[in-house]
């Protein structure tokens, strides 16, 4: 039997005198247009604990729902239905409701940055129109609602940075539209599941930081259309898949902070020629680092440390024009040669480097004096616990953008360069355990922003214990 139609102020009071039925009410009057949506609505807003930006004070019965703040009512067919909702960044804290399931128009959800909490209501697997799905970065917790499959037009599901248990449902792999499946930062556990590589249209996969484990499936080499894979900050093990490498239109490839082993591909750059980003440190990685990498030319970020590369690091990185990002600390590059640090050569041609860390490795010979013609741009440069010596060259002055300076437990000789002082920004340098010598440049005190600076002291005898000395003032010159 159907309802009367009711007016707008006789739902409000309905709301304020009955709200213990209104479940009842809902599963009644289903059949109503504005009506259904305005009631799921205000409900929405019944949930919300807090609104301290005063978002949701336009949710009311003086002005059309339709023109609530966030509220978005412009399908062509059903113009006075709610087709999107999009409240980010609002600080809204509660609950998310249930009968937002009732907003059956709905193609767009984004309730991104918020406070909710508790679960994903099933409830929104009812929204078969929903097209984009974002709760990222709120504290829901529970599991992953299985029946999200049921929405089988979504594209884009984010979930990120949540407090998601669970596994991830085998039973996304349904949904055939999705481009972007965004699971990172929660407590997912189990393995990845096989049935992802069945997402044909998908180009962003971000799974990274859970609690994943197991391998990497062979099935997501299927996915070819696949921009940016990140899977790092997990539990993975075993190898990555060959034919991964193969997925050319990859631009971000994150497998940092896991337990791979194995190499990498001698023709990565050529296999991967759109690869901007690569991550890889944190994992058991063996062999050379890939000459071919200058082949992907638009590579701006390599990061490679925390493995066991050994050899030579490559002469022909400063093709890449943009690269702001080298990380290769931590492995058991150099081959004891002089020539180890040649490589600093080429950088020069990098106008765009921020930064460069070949710290803990096993690289020998003097410092070029090319390094003075690195990229102003520098903030970071270390090369500490390596075997390099000579002295420091004087044009290091140039470098005037550098925040880090560390050239530690090497066997550098000589004394510090007087125009150090130059580097204004500096905000650590680290000298200790070389076999330098002399005075400490006296206008290392116009560094004002120096809060700890690390110096070796030289007594005759090389790599001695070290002086830690913090720069909070302007000083004078100091003997070491």
């Amino acid at each position: 039997m159907e309802l009367p139609r009711m007016s707008l102020w006789a739902i409000w009071s309905f709301l304020l005198l009955s709200s213990i039925h209104l479940p009842c009410f809902f599963g009644s009057a289903a059949h109503f247009s504005n009506e259904t949506d305005l009631l799921a609505l205000l409900k929405f807003k019944h949930l919300i604990t807090d609104d301290p930006l005063h978002s949701l004070s336009s949710w009311n019965l003086t002005l059309h729902f339709c023109h609530w703040q966030g509220v978005t009512c412009d399908g062509p067919r059903h113009p006075q239905r709610v087709r999107a909702l999009n409240l980010t960044d609002q600080n809204l804290v509660g609950s998310l409701s249930p009968f937002i399931g009732n907003l059956t128009f709905l193609r767009r959800i984004d309730l991104r940055g918020n406070g909710f909490h508790g679960m994903i209501p099933e409830e929104i697997g009812r929204l078969f129109r929903l097209r984009y799905l974002s709760l990222a970065n709120n504290t829901f917790t529970g599991e992953i609602p299985a029946n999200l499959t049921h929405c089988l037009k979504l594209k884009v599901l984010g979930l990120y940075g949540n407090q998601l248990a669970g596994r991830i449902p085998t039973e996304l792999g349904s949904l055939s539209k999705l481009t972007r499946l965004i699971l990172g930062h929660n407590s997912l556990a189990g393995s990845i599941p096989p049935s992802l590589g069945n997402l044909s249209s998908l180009t962003y996969l971000y799974l990274s930081y859970n609690s994943l484990e197991g391998s990497i499936p062979d099935d997501l080499c299927q996915l070819v259309s696949l921009e940016c894979l990140s899977i790092g900050g997990t539990r993975l093990s075993g190898t990555i898949p060959p034919q991964l490498y193969n997925i050319s239109s990859i631009v971000t490839l994150d497998v940092a902070f896991n337990r791979l082993h194995g190499n990498l591909p001698p023709n990565i750059g050529l296999t991967l020629p759109n690869l901007q980003e690569l991550f890889a440190g944190g994992n058991q990685f063996t062999g050379p680092i890939p000459v071919s990498l200058s082949n992907a030319s638009g590579l701006s970020h390599i990061s490679l440390d925390n493995n066991s590369f050994s050899g030579s690091v490559p002469l022909n990185f400063g093709s890449l024009k943009g690269l702001t990002w080298l990380n290769l600390w931590g492995n058991e590059l150099g081959i004891g040669k002089t020539r180890d640090l040649s490589f600093l050569d080429s950088l020069t041609n990098c106008s765009s480097l921020q930064h460069v860390d070949v710290s803990r490795n096993r690289l020998s010979g003097a410092l070029p004096n090319s390094i003075a013609n690195l990229s102003t741009q520098l903030t970071w440069l270390s090369l500490a616990s390596n075997m390099i010596f000579g002295s420091i060259p004087s044009g290091i002055q140039n470098l005037i953008g550098l925040k880090v300076l560390s050239m530690e437990y090497n066997f550098l000789t000589g004394t510090i360069p007087i125009r150090v002082g130059k580097l204004n920004k500096l905000v650590l340098l680290s000298l200790r355990s070389n076999g330098l010598s002399g005075k400490i440049p006296p206008s290392l005190g116009n560094i004002t922003r120096l809060r700890n600076s690390k110096l070796a002291r030289q007594l005759s005898q090389p790599r001695v214990s070290l002086v830690v000395w913090e720069l909070l003032s302007r000083i004078n010159s100091i003997n070491i």
